[in-house]
């Protein structure tokens, strides 16, 4: 038997490794059931960002049918409610600014000295997905998957295969997992063409239909026991995404080469924006490799967690990942885990604060914050117990803070002296609760 519990920590770990990095939901495999049984995992999340920005509530749910021989279906439904504003990509003024709403029904103002963030940020995306997990052999685990979500203005298909095995008297497990994404954007007012300008409410000449990207991800991973109280992992990852890339409802102001300043413009009879704002544009490719390593170290039952990932993709744009979490027991049936996280990344190659009206227009050009040079930290604390019902339940507490800069040599005239880069501040809540029938 504890042979048999160590085979399954194994595949479990490598299982778990593998669908975050795909983004799947595979299932793990748990001990042989003797008769088949329901699993049952719920959480509530709470995401909110500081200054009335994006705000989150999602709702996941997690089940599974637990067969003999490690047979399992998983069903998953995970269903986002999102509000808020959102930084829109234009620069603070020292003057009120105005912009067209995504859709080019009507027309908002942004107060002077305040970051323009668009008010219309509202969604609901329902996410579906079910996987079926099949021995092959003695020492053969496979998994496939299929996805699907829907957003207002997105939809998302997608499948998924992974193969693992084991090895070296089940001490060593390799893995191998691929996945396809099919992914339909749908615009609010349509998209709109690169880099061409923001126009009066009412006017969506300049707008297409809807478009599609593709991406296809890759994984190789190797799970291995070192000795009875550590397993270390390692895995590569690769990416590839096609088509339109662009975020719609991001711009950039076209700015003066001396003062800095947004070139101005006067709006027309039905509103529409007061200075020169083009929409972004972002190439139709991307290849991204990824490097994850991860150690589970058991120190007299408590649980150290740590890992590290590095991503680079040709966009120029290279992050790292350090995680650790540390899993205290606290009597017999409950535990504290705290947990610290941090990231960093550089720039994208085409990352702007605002465009140079006395030089020529760039082939690709955006300032989305997200493609900027900035670090992020998180940290928190989960604590979870046992009811009476032998069921868990848990309760985890996280605060993010992101900052950033603009290089230097990006700054025009009046942007040297404005906050062109704001702290980011978010509070994390989740319940979970996970029981079996």
């Amino acid at each position: 038997m504890a042979a048999r519990k160590k085979e399954k920590s194994i595949s479990a770990a490598l299982a778990s490794a593998t669908c975050a990095l795909l983004g799947t939901t595979t299932a793990m495999p748990v001990d042989a059931q003797e008769e088949p049984r329901w699993d049952f995992n719920t959480s509530l999340l709470y995401y909110g960002e500081d200054n009335d920005r994006v705000q989150d509530l999602s709702f996941k749910s997690l089940t599974r049918r637990l067969f003999t021989d490690d047979r399992i279906l998983t069903l998953g439904l995970t269903i986002d409610t999102l509000t808020g504003a959102t930084p829109n990509g234009a620069i603070r003024q020292d003057g009120v600014q105005t912009f067209t709403r995504p859709s080019g029904a009507g027309s908002y103002a942004v107060p002077a000295g305040d970051l323009p963030l668009d008010d219309t940020f509202k969604d609901t995306r329902v996410s579906l997905s079910a996987n079926w997990q099949q021995p092959i052999g003695e020492k053969g685990l496979a998994n496939v998957g299929l996805s699907a979500s829907k957003e207002y203005d997105y939809l998302h298909t997608g499948v998924n295969l992974r193969y693992a095995h084991d090895f070296n008297q089940r001490n060593t497990t390799v893995s191998a997992g691929i996945a396809y994404a099919l992914d339909t954007i749908d615009p609010v007012g349509g998209a709109p063409l690169p880099l061409t300008p923001m126009l009066d409410v009412g006017d969506l000449s300049n707008r297409l239909g809807d478009d599609d990207k593709d991406v296809l991800d890759a994984i190789l991973g190797v799970s291995q026991v070192i000795n009875r109280n550590l397993l270390v992992q390692v895995n590569y990852s690769f990416s590839q995404q096609s088509g339109y890339l662009n975020n719609p409802y991001k711009v950039l102001s076209l700015v003066d080469g001396v003062t800095g300043d947004t070139l101005p413009r006067t709006p027309g009879p039905n509103g529409g924006p007061n200075g020169q704002f083009l929409f972004e544009s972002r190439p139709d490719e991307r290849t991204l490799h990824g490097l994850f390593t991860q150690a589970k170290l058991n120190l007299d039952g408590k649980v150290l967690d740590a890992s590290y990932r590095y991503m680079t993709d040709d966009w120029e744009i290279d992050s790292h990942t350090l995680d650790v979490r540390f899993r205290w027991p606290v009597g017999e049936t409950r535990y504290l885990e705290p947990h610290v996280r941090y990231y960093t990344q550089t720039e994208a190659e085409f990352y702007r604060l605002s465009l140079d009206s006395s030089q020529p227009l760039p082939q690709y050009a955006s300032s989305d914050y997200r493609l900027g040079n900035f670090d992020g930290v998180t940290v928190g604390l989960k604590y979870g117990w046992k009811t009476r019902n032998d069921n868990d339940m848990a309760v985890r507490v996280e605060w993010y803070t992101q900052s950033g800069e603009i290089p230097s040599g990006q700054l025009i005239g009046n942007q040297a002296g404005r906050d062109n880069f704001p702290d980011l501040n978010a509070l994390i809540v989740q319940f979970s609760y996970q029981f079996d029938l």
